[in-house]
């Protein structure tokens, strides 16, 4: 389904959230729970824990704070969580898989 501007959209629980060609959203505002839910289903995440929950939230703040997420980097070294952790966190990576759930767009440089 396509939304304003021919952008794809995604109807979940209620909810209608306009995203990018790779599914992230265009708009951060839209950001809630229900997004986060419909991501989880889209990463392969059966139970989001509060690693999740900690990790989405640091990379929301990050991200005001600096304009841009974290590089893996910063995201290991701010969480606390190994590199290996982070990747078991959220399968398709911090980039894509974080930022996503988070409501970010794609950061530069994510494949």
């Amino acid at each position: 389904m396509k939304g304003e501007k021919d952008m794809p959209i995604v109807e979940f629980q209620g909810k209608t959230f306009n995203v990018d060609d790779e599914g992230f959203l265009v708009n951060e505002k839209e950001w809630c729970p229900e997004w986060v839910e419909y991501v989880k289903t889209t990463e392969g995440i059966k139970e989001l824990t509060d690693e999740h929950w900690k990790a989405i939230k640091m990379v929301q703040d990050y991200n005001k704070e600096h304009g841009k997420p974290p590089m893996v980097r910063i995201f290991a070294e701010v969480t606390g969580f190994k590199l290996k952790h982070i990747y078991e966190l959220f399968p398709s990576g911090p980039g894509r898989g974080a930022c996503k759930m988070a409501g970010l767009p794609k950061p530069i440089g994510c494949v």
